[in-house]
């Protein structure tokens, strides 16, 4: 009997096949379309669906053509069938599956193991892997997380421009309301200028001063500091260190944000696992890259940026324009990887400037803004059909995106106007070019209309109580930060990240070459001279001011960059309680020490014996140890106008004024200082060096040189510890009291 069908088969024609197969399809999917039931669970299939017929796949390579046209024909008949049947609901993919399943046995083929993947339906899985367009479906992680309902109503924002004679107001958001709910993407679009990112940034939490006006609520309660460890901001900047591969980025993440009860081995195997699911297993033993140094691409590093927020499982994610300066293709990938993120339960909010088509019916909900006045809220699949209802319809074939910022611009061109805004423009006799309406009226036309016919209505729904039990309601006030790791765990992980961070500047060959040829140029010009006679010994002291001098001057100007330029990573991880402000500045400023420590021994083996100084291994060592007490207040004087300015022009001038003061103050120059200013010495760091290096070189010879009398050496070292502690804890403070924001 087997047999009997199976020679049958043969003489079938392909259309037999397409009409049986289609008949066991429809009864399996009538039969499944009834059980499965609900709106929602179609639209999601539906749309996995679609996406799965969106994407090319070619085979796997065959060894005869018989066997690839045969699978062709296979995967065409399954196509035909998926699109005729998209809406049947769960049974799509087993109705799929039958169809390839019963075209092989009609036709009597027998198929390898080798090839049998390609019996398989489509999936997402046999798509090619593209790193930069992101051909290739990632499984974003589902893991429970809290659910939260966003709602905002008449949000205003304003900005205070205080001048020399007056004060005046400028309004950025003029009542915005809206709300977003678990699942959905929440698109905001707009103008440059019309207020995207202002509320963005109010909404997530991070634009607290001046107090916004309205209501903004997060299941039905207010902003709590416990919604920063619920919450992942992507900015507009990918703030990333640029010398940190992908996985070491995204791994420090881990270990910072990740909560206690997960051990270190789970935090790393979650930053893998998102490397993963972004795809970005590729690269992710490349340097990030920047300005300077070559690294990944603007798609991957942006992906980066997303895989930072989405590995702490946040309930809310906004991003502010994550496709800025990316291609098309590379585009849609990241807002699909938004829209899965979505899928998995969280809710994201994200402004798009000009998206292209495609992306634009990827989103759920859309705001259009308009000089910081709301022209729609609401379904972005439904504002094409608002717009067209108060008399707004493109005439000719265009983008919707970019039809909904040409009015929000005030552009009606290639639009038709409306029999209303016709009439005011008449009446008013305020016509544009080629008898337009000027962009301010249509403006006003839109903000009106939007007022009138839909501002109510959404106000309405907003007021209704979301049906959340009071458990979840009662988290919503928790105040107390929530630390992944430990203060000294805090430390030892920013300690390891800053030596990695910047090993590459410290040791550039243009650093090393900088400070060795210095240093040779010094012990040719001091070669081999004698400290015994008073002569010499006047030359050999010059050599040692100057050695006091340039190693108090390198540390200033080195340590001078490390705040102001760290200020957008500070305070994008400070907002998102990475860590506490103290851990981050004794780990920044104590892994600076050992490679700010290793080229002045360099140097010293260079100068030291060139020049013929003392060669016994006691003066040796307390030279040394002498200027590393210089480096280290030198670097604390640094940090200081660094954290207390945070911008580099003043800092840098503050810095040379007080470097050039310290250094006239040092003892070499000016033998008698007037009474009335002779306090300025004991502040400079170069005074107390030099002190220090005369004292362990000529102490066995003379008392005094250059009218500097040699003592102890305790005042000096003194004096040198307190500017280490103090010129840290006022850069510390600096940073308390600033508001980095």
């Amino acid at each position: 009997m087997e047999t009997a069908n199976s020679s049958s088969g043969i003489f079938r024609t392909t259309s037999d096949q397409l009409a049986e197969t289609a008949m066991v399809v429809g009864m399996k999917s009538s039969a499944s379309s009834e059980a499965v039931g609900g709106a929602e669970t179609a639209v999601t299939l539906s749309r996995r669906a679609s996406k799965r017929l969106t994407a090319a796949s070619p085979g796997r390579a065959s060894s005869s053509n018989s066997k690839n046209t045969h699978i062709r024909k296979s995967r065409s008949a399954q196509l035909k069938l998926e699109l005729d049947d998209v809406n049947s609901g769960a049974a799509l993919s087993r109705a799929s599956s039958a169809s390839l399943g019963l075209s092989f046995s009609f036709t009597g083929f027998t198929m390898p193991p080798e090839d049998m993947a390609d019996s398989r339906p489509f999936s997402d899985d046999d798509i090619p892997e593209d790193l930069e367009a992101g051909t290739r479906k990632m499984k974003i992680q589902a893991e429970p997380t809290m659910p939260i309902h966003l709602k905002f109503t008449e949000v205003t924002y304003k900005v205070i421009h205080k001048g020399v004679t007056s004060t005046s107001e400028k309004k950025i958001l003029n009542g915005i309301s809206g709300c977003v709910n678990p699942g959905e993407v929440l698109a905001m679009m707009g103008p440059s200028g019309s207020g995207k990112t202002t509320l963005l940034s109010l909404l997530g939490g991070r634009l607290r001063k001046p107090t916004p006006g309205g209501s903004i609520t997060y299941n039905d309660q207010p902003y709590s500091k416990y919604l920063k460890s619920r919450i992942g901001f992507v900015t507009q900047e990918d703030v990333l260190f640029p010398h940190l591969t992908v996985k070491e980025t995204l791994t420090y993440a881990a270990l910072l944000r990740l909560p206690k009860a997960l051990t270190k081995q789970e935090k790393e195997k979650r930053a893998t696992d998102v490397i993963y699911e972004l795809g970005l297993e590729r690269c992710q033993d490349t340097m990030i890259g920047g300005s300077f140094v070559q690294g990944i691409s603007g798609g991957e590093r942006k992906r980066v940026c997303i895989g930072n927020e989405i590995i702490i499982n946040p309930s809310l994610l906004f991003l502010d324009e994550p496709t800025s300066s990316l291609d098309s293709t590379t585009a849609l990938r990241t807002v699909e990887i938004l829209q899965d993120i979505a899928e998995a339960g969280k809710t994201v909010i994200t402004t798009i400037h000009q998206p292209s088509s495609r992306l634009f019916h990827k989103f759920d909900k859309l705001i259009l803004l308009g000089k910081g006045s709301l022209l729609y809220f609401g379904k972005a699949s439904e504002a094409m059909v608002y717009f067209s209802s108060i008399g707004c319809s493109p005439s000719i074939s265009m983008n919707p995106a970019e039809f909904l910022i040409d009015l929000a611009n005030g552009n009606i061109n290639d639009v038709s106007m409306p029999s209303e805004l016709e009439d005011k423009v008449q009446n008013s006799g305020t016509e544009g070019r080629k008898g337009k309406a000027s962009p301010a009226v249509v403006y006003e036309y839109l903000v009106e209309a939007y007022e009138t016919r839909v501002a109510d209505n959404e106000k309405k729904k907003l007021m209704i109580p979301l049906p959340i039990d009071e458990e979840l309601k009662a988290k919503m006030y928790n105040s107390r930060k929530e630390w992944g790791v430990s203060w000294w765990e805090q430390f030892s992980i920013l300690f390891r990240r800053g030596l990695k961070e910047r090993r590459h500047d410290y040791f550039s060959w243009l650093r090393i070459t900088q400070v060795l040829a210095t240093a040779v140029i010094l012990g040719l010009l001091w070669w081999q001279s004698d400290g015994d006679s008073p002569k010499e010994l006047q030359d050999q002291a010059g050599l040692l001011f100057f050695i006091a001098v340039f190693w108090g001057f390198f540390p200033v100007f080195t340590a001078i960059f490390t705040f102001p330029q760290e200020r957008a990573m500070l305070n994008k991880e400070l907002a998102a309680n990475m860590y506490r402000l103290s851990a981050y500045f004794v780990a920044r400023t104590t892994s600076d020490l050992p490679l700010d420590l290793l080229l002045p021994v360099l140097f010293l083996l260079v100068v030291y014996f060139m020049a013929g100084l003392r060669s016994s291994p006691g003066p040796f060592f307390l030279s040394m140890l002498t200027v590393f007490l210089c480096i280290v207040a030198a670097q604390g004087l640094g940090l200081a106008i660094g954290a207390l300015l945070m911008d580099l022009k003043r800092a840098t001038t503050l810095a040379s004024v007080t470097v050039m003061t310290f250094m006239l103050a040092g003892g070499y120059f000016v033998k008698t200082v007037p009474v009335f200013i002779s306090w300025l010495r004991y502040l400079s760091f170069n005074y107390h060096t030099y002190k220090l290096l005369l004292k362990v070189q000529y102490e066995h010879i003379t008392h005094s040189i250059n009218g500097i009398k040699i003592d102890s050496g305790v005042k000096e070292v003194s004096a040198l510890l307190a500017m280490v502690i103090g010129y840290r804890l006022l850069a510390y403070l600096s940073l308390r009291r600033m508001n980095l924001r």
